[in-house]
């Protein structure tokens, strides 16, 4: 055996024992006729000592040496209340260098000198730093829990195909070519969406899977070409059906792993997320709700000459504010930080409105030389204001876009107050989203979720008369601002579905090329269903507190999808593009 016993576990209980112990080397203390190593495996780090005539056993030894140690287990004088281990020691006897290491590149310790790029190129190293290491164990127990709750209900883990055919909505596919097929593709899956249907055709009630998805999109924090979802389908359920059973999923993770009671989740409609929050996934762990100031500032303009109206409210659409509870004492310069931040391309706005509470209750705004005392005071009492509070107000002539950009103006906020606490946890249903967005790019509607949701039943009629006013019956669940999880109850007529692809574009041949195996299924008697996938690396990654979920995924993509540890993607040799009848060379050298 290389060890009796692992770098986590010894206490003073186990004093006086004779044990071997294995790992690497985290760090070395000469002190005289003592040298003193941590020995790190993924348990934990113990302590070694080595003096007198084992001293020379040290020669030469430095970081990320993989040792084996044999020893007897002593108590030490100079504890360290820190570690579990710290109340002990190993009196080493033996020491054996299993493998030596070169200096590593970054110090393996939590807080490490080494920056994102080093440490995804060494990404094997950077994964023995007990800070990452705690996240895959995270992400494994929460996996684990995900397949006791799910077994005991009664789902049934099915494992679904990597190399499918490319679909036309949604994000773009990565497609691979078929060598015995010249001139075709498969495509890796943006989720297993269809086939799940088809089992719930076959009979199969309950399927869950936890399951790599695949999207060439634009990357950020949040995003990642490979992720991993909690995938999951039920028959001959309602939309509450669902949201109880997924809900109870919730429930039982927040206890198992964090020790917290979940209450009911709270609901919003879709349009009031966009009303109050501006966004479909709102962060509820504060307030600063928006409120609607355009009647105000309207009726004030249509009193006013011509020549006196503030063009910048006159002429918008939509005018809203927020109010920063006891943020009065904000100076110019902040302020000014403020409108920068809402002026930058990423959030888009032209600029911004404040306006103080005093102390004794009157309004000091920007624009006071176009507003009376008792205009701002209106606006003051119709955003609840008390004396000390400050008001954020943005203005546009596409109230839409508008309230994306207040929505980043409050996040802004909540950020500098302290009230994203990473360890708040605030959780809620968003419902009732519409079944269709407007695309510009591609001049048509397209299905805000997925061509297979189910419009709300009472929506149906609307199909043939204002397609864009129908709801789905679809829901996300929201956690501090960040959507987890999201799904609908499915489309299970034929009839219906056909008209579906037909308000989407589809001609009818198109629509059977792409999805004719889906609409002949449902004509063998397909059950009501729906179901969810929740994205397991963003649930880990707010269960640690992490800004982004590559440090709860082993070997991630950085911003720009590639991996820099392996050098993919990478090219490959033309023997292998010739067999796929794929040239890539520049025209010229053709």
């Amino acid at each position: 055996m290389f060890r009796t016993v692992t770098c986590g576990e010894l206490r003073l209980a186990d004093v006086s024992k004779s044990v071997t112990l294995a790992g690497w080397v985290q760090r070395i203390r000469k002190m005289g006729g003592l040298t003193f190593i941590d020995l790190r495996d993924r348990y934990g780090i113990t302590q070694l000592a080595l003096n007198g005539d084992k001293l020379s056993l040290a020669d030469g030894i430095g970081r990320e040496y993989v040792l084996q140690v044999s020893g007897v287990v002593i108590e030490r004088q100079s504890k360290n209340m820190q570690l579990p281990t710290g109340e002990i020691e190993i009196d080493v006897q033996e020491l054996k260098i299993l493998n030596p290491a070169m200096t590593p590149p970054f110090t393996i310790e939590d807080e490490t000198d080494g920056g994102d790029d080093l440490r995804m190129k060494y990404r094997y190293l950077d994964l023995r730093r007990p800070i990452v290491r705690k996240n895959l164990e995270l992400r494994h127990k929460m996996a684990f829990e995900v397949r006791r709750y799910l077994d005991e209900q009664g789902f049934l883990e099915v494992e679904t195909p990597v190399l499918v055919n490319s679909t036309p909505e949604g994000a773009r596919d990565f497609i691979v070519p078929s060598r015995m097929n010249p001139g075709t593709f498969y495509a890796l899956p943006q989720s297993p969406q269809t086939l799940k249907q088809l089992l719930m055709v076959s009979g199969f009630d309950r399927y869950f899977q936890i399951v790599k998805c695949f999207r060439d999109e634009d990357l950020r924090a949040d995003r990642q070409p490979e992720f991993t979802q909690i995938d999951c389908e039920m028959s001959f359920v309602e939309q509450e059906d669902i949201l109880n059973m997924f809900e109870g999923m919730s429930r039982h993770l927040f206890k198992a792993i964090l020790n917290i009671d979940l209450p009911k989740l709270p609901r919003m409609t879709w349009a009031d997320a966009m009303k109050y929050y501006g966004s479909d996934k709102p962060d509820t762990r504060f307030g600063m709700r928006f409120v609607e100031l355009q009647d105000i500032f309207h009726a004030a303009e249509a009193q006013k000459a011509e020549e006196d109206k503030f063009s910048v409210f006159n002429h918008a659409a939509y005018i809203g504010g927020i109010c920063a509870t006891g943020c009065a004492g904000y100076t110019r310069k902040q302020l000014d930080q403020l409108t920068e931040f809402v002026r930058r391309p990423q959030v888009g706005a032209k600029g911004m409105v404040y306006a103080r509470v005093e102390s004794d209750g009157s309004v000091k705004s920007s624009v006071d030389k176009f507003y009376s005392p008792e205009v701002l005071a209106h606006v003051a009492q119709a955003m609840e204001a008390q004396p000390g509070d400050l008001l954020l107000i943005l203005s546009g002539e596409d109230a839409m876009k508008t309230r994306k950009q207040l929505s980043e103006l409050r996040l802004e906020m909540g950020r500098q107050l302290g009230l994203r606490d990473p360890k708040k946890f605030s959780c809620l249903w968003v419902v009732d989203f519409p079944m269709y967005e407007w695309s510009d790019e591609e001049n048509r509607l397209m299905a805000m979720h997925h061509p297979f949701t189910s419009p709300k039943p009472e929506d149906i009629p609307l199909l043939d008369t204002d397609p864009a006013a129908v709801r789905a019956n679809a829901y996300d669940m929201v956690i501090n601002g960040v959507e987890v999880g999201g799904g609908s109850i499915r489309i299970h007529d034929a009839k219906l579905q056909e008209k579906i692809f037909e308000i989407l574009g589809f001609t009818p041949e198109q629509a059977q090329t792409k999805f004719g195996f889906l609409m002949n299924a449902f004509k063998y008697g397909a059950p009501p269903h729906g179901g969810l996938a929740y994205g397991l690396d963003r649930f880990v990654s707010l269960f640690a507190g992490l800004d982004s979920i590559r440090d709860c995924i082993a070997f991630p993509k950085n911003n720009q999808g590639k991996d820099v540890m392996l050098g993919a993607p990478g090219v490959v040799d033309q023997i292998q593009l010739d067999e796929l009848m794929i040239d890539v060379r520049e025209p010229e050298k053709k």
